[in-house]
């Protein structure tokens, strides 16, 4: 479609807005489409044992500060193999233990990460109404992503929507429709059910990786979904979105009037949980050999009250 107002952005996300729709009090949004029974049958997709991880590797320097002033992982040593080796943790010249032991600094979306639903504002309100004055300097009272960490388990599909057209990866600024998401799907044998977990590959971060470039990865022009999606998104009623993008969404994007405007509606409105910059490579491959893109996912997020993300290592498990 043509550049789109800030006023069809509105419009779009009152009409397939969630908000009240499990109740006042819901803090959990899409994921609440995922039924115990969901989570069993989804068991039942491990039939050759064969796992792989969705997480890129977190030293990988994919930020360049455009967004948010993000950076990349800093990977410190505490203790060391040297300190051992010359007595430096020993006491009163016994080697009590010697050991290694390291820490991380790493922003919640540096890498490969859930969005909580309290990471996106339409205007002064979150998803189901809350307040954005609910999210503090201390953390979010609502919607942080502790409310879904045992939630990430279900039934995972992957829609390669880069190899379906024949490409190694999507050029940058391409807008996948939600005519690409079904015809992907048919091709692929595969249908996509209430309460899955969608995975979209468009091949951008492979291309990355191939070439050792990252400029422009973390908040630059990108492949991604398109606007109208959130509508595919609402009429399949999946419980999250993920892909193998900085965000998910197109960019540069469709509209001169905001930013990230895909992100205005599918999380403080329709309430689905994103799923950005996942490693899927390996996955694909595998996929593609066997023909079958359905398998089981977990991917639990870390337990930090009040975020506005995770950092994650999501599983297909087929």
């Amino acid at each position: 479609m043509s550049k789109f107002t800030r006023d069809y952005i509105y419009q779009t996300a009152k009409e397939l807005s969630n908000w009240g729709r499990w109740g006042k009090d819901d803090q959990i949004g899409t994921l609440n489409n995922i039924s115990e029974e969901d989570v069993v049958e989804a068991g039942k997709l491990i039939r050759k044992g064969k796992v792989f991880a969705l997480g890129l590797n977190l030293k990988e320097q994919i930020q360049s500060g455009l967004f948010g002033g993000r950076w990349n992982m800093i990977h410190q040593m505490l203790a060391t193999g040297t300190d051992a080796a010359i007595g430096a943790q020993d006491g009163d010249g016994k080697a009590y233990l010697r050991y290694a032991d390291d820490a991380i600094n790493l922003p919640c979306q540096g890498s490969t990460q859930w969005d909580a639903l309290c990471h996106i504002f339409l205007d002064d309100k979150m998803y189901n109404g809350f307040p954005a004055t609910d999210v503090t300097v201390q953390g979010a009272k609502k919607l942080g992503i502790e409310h879904v960490r045992d939630k990430m388990v279900g039934r995972g599909v992957l829609l390669d929507i880069a190899r379906w057209k024949n490409q190694e990866f999507l050029p940058d600024g391409y807008a996948i429709t939600p005519d690409d998401l079904d015809g992907c799907a048919t091709a692929q044998g595969v249908k996509i059910k209430k309460g899955d977990f969608v995975i979209v590959r468009t091949g951008q971060q492979e291309r990355c990786l191939k070439t050792g470039d990252w400029t422009g990865y973390a908040g630059g022009d990108a492949p991604g979904l398109s606007f109208e999606t959130a509508r595919w998104i609402k009429a399949k009623d999946i419980a999250a979105i993920c892909a193998d993008t900085w965000g998910c969404e197109v960019r540069p994007n469709e509209t001169d009037e905001a930013n990230q405007p895909w992100h205005w509606v599918v999380i403080p409105a329709i309430g689905i949980s994103m799923g950005e910059i996942f490693y899927v490579k390996e996955l694909a491959q595998d996929c593609a050999e066997d023909g079958v893109y359905e398998f089981f996912f977990s991917a639990p997020p870390l337990h930090i009250p009040g975020a506005a993300g995770s950092p994650i290592n999501p599983q297909a498990i087929k």
